[in-house]
This record gives structure tokens, C-alpha cells and sequence, in this order.
């Protein structure tokens, strides 16, 4: 099992829950954070007792993006290369992060904000506390709202118009807010969250986990592709799933009237 030394890692009932745990800086990213988490959302592509993955932070934030003294002091000293270097590895964990075909859930305890807020947006589901205000603060410190894939998420969650609005002002909104524009896909009390959470996990991990990576991968691969050019990578999607033996284990299950065991 993954045993990551800069944040927790457990592992049960088909899903893997990461844990931010440096509550006294309100999980802040530090070089180290960065770099296990992109190794681990890519070693998880092959574990195959991992169905759904959950990340969510220790006490009452989510992640205030990068560390101000680990990251952001540090970022003062280098030239372009370096600059480059370290946004190129920020974004190859969002890389990392969608290309895992399996889901994703954001459990979002609290504070989300710079990179944090990039992290939550790229996962496949976002499940909240009421704390969990949500803002991408990059403007505010004189760099681009176009960071870790927000200017190519964002709209597509929420409109152009309100991503341009998120973005140009850094502003945070409350978690009932991004519920509201679909941002967020359900909030919950605080002391549901994490029972809400593994649940949902925990579901999705006995489905079929084929359908559901295949399902994960149009997603992401029909954004930019014509309706039609969509029909024809949809018809050889769900030919290949009815291909698999969860198709047939599906119907089975529908006949013997039980529950279906997918593989």
C-alpha cells in the first residue's frame, strides 16, 4: 500500500483516502506535498484493489494553496527556467489527476483556495461542508487566473461569465454559492461530510469500474471534438463495455433479481 510521507494514505472497501495534514498551515502545498501527490494519483492507475480515490485536509481547511514560506518565499530567488520548472510540475499533478480513470471525489472540510481550489475543480466530484468558501486567489498576488487548469475547467463547471468573474477577482464565494452555480455538487453538514463522502466512494467503487474509466475518459476527450466525431467515440465506448463482463454480469443480476458483482 502507498505510504506517502507528507500527507496520510489509507486504503479500505475499494477506495484510497488521501488526507492534507498540516492543519497548522491549513495544508498548505509545500515542493514535497506537490510531488508525492502527482507520484501517487499516478501509481494509483495500477492498484487494483483502488476503485475510487478520495482527497480531503485535516482540520478546518481543505488547502490554502501553496505554502507562502516553502513555496512562494522560494519562487522569489529563481529565474524564468525555475518559474517554469515548478508550473510545469503543478500542472503535470492535474495531469496526473485526470488521467487516473477511475473517480475522484474532493471531500472539502474547509478553506479552498489557490491551488487547492485547482485541485478541488479537477477531481470528478466535489462534495462540501458548509465552511468550505472556495476562491482562486492567483490574481490577488499578481499572477494569472490561468493556473493548473482553471481557465480550462472552470468555464465548463460554471459559464464563461461567472469564471471570468471567479478568476479577475480572486473572490471567495460561500459553499452554498458554488453549490449554487454548479460548482460544487452537494453540500452537506459538517459532521456528515465524511460519512457523505465514503459513501458516494464506496458506491462507486463496486460499480463497474471499466464503464466508469471509459466514461471518465469521454468526458474529458469530448470537450473539444464535434457532435459527430462525439456519436462515433461514444458508440465504440459503450460497444467495448458491452463487451465486458460487467455487461453481462449486469444482466444477469437483473434476472436472478441480486444485487450485480462487478469485476
Amino acid at each position: 500500500m502507498l505510504s506517502p510521507k507528507s500527507f496520510l494514505y489509507e486504503q479500505a472497501n475499494g477506495v484510497g483516502w488521501i488526507t492534507l495534514n498540516r492543519p497548522e498551515r491549513l495544508n498548505a502545498l509545500t515542493f514535497e506535498v506537490y510531488r508525492e501527490l502527482t507520484e501517487t494519483f499516478a501509481v494509483l492507475r495500477d492498484e487494483q484493489d483502488v476503485r475510487a480515490v478520495v482527497i480531503t485536509g485535516a482540520g478546518r481547511a481543505f488547502c490554502s494553496g501553496g505554502d507562502v514560506r516553502d513555496i512562494i518565499a522560494e519562487l522569489q530567488s529563481l529565474d524564468i527556467a525555475g518559474h517554469l520548472e515548478f508550473t510545469q510540475m503543478t500542472c503535470q499533478l492535474i495531469r496526473n489527476l485526470r488521467a487516473l480513470r477511475k473517480p475522484v471525489i474532493a471531500c472539502l472540510n474547509g478553506t479552498v483556495a489557490g491551488a487547492g481550489a485547482c485541485i478541488a475543480l479537477a477531481s470528478d466530484l466535489r462534495i462540501a461542508a458548509p465552511e468550505a468558501k472556495i476562491a482562486f486567489l492567483f490574481v490577488r498576488v499578481g499572477l494569472s487566473g490561468a493556473d493548473m487548469g482553471a481557465c480550462f475547467l472552470l468555464p465548463r463547471y460554471v459559464g464563461l461569465a461567472k469564471a471570468t468573474e471567479l478568476l479577475y477577482t480572486g473572490d471567495f464565494i460561500t459553499a452554498e454559492e458554488a453549490e449554487r452555480i454548479g460548482l460544487y455538487n452537494r453540500v452537506v453538514p459538517a459532521e456528515d461530510l465524511h460519512t457523505e463522502a465514503r459513501a458516494l466512494a464506496e458506491r462507486l467503487a463496486r460499480g463497474p469500474a471499466f464503464a466508469l474509466a471509459l466514461t471518465k475518459e469521454m468526458l474529458d476527450r469530448e470537450w473539444e471534438v464535434s457532435l459527430d466525431t462525439a456519436l462515433e467515440w461514444e458508440a465504440q465506448a459503450q460497444a467495448a463495455c458491452m463487451q465486458h463482463p460487467d455487461f453481462r454480469e449486469a444482466f444477469a443480476a437483473i434476472t436472478e433479481k441480486r444485487e450485480p458483482k462487478f469485476q
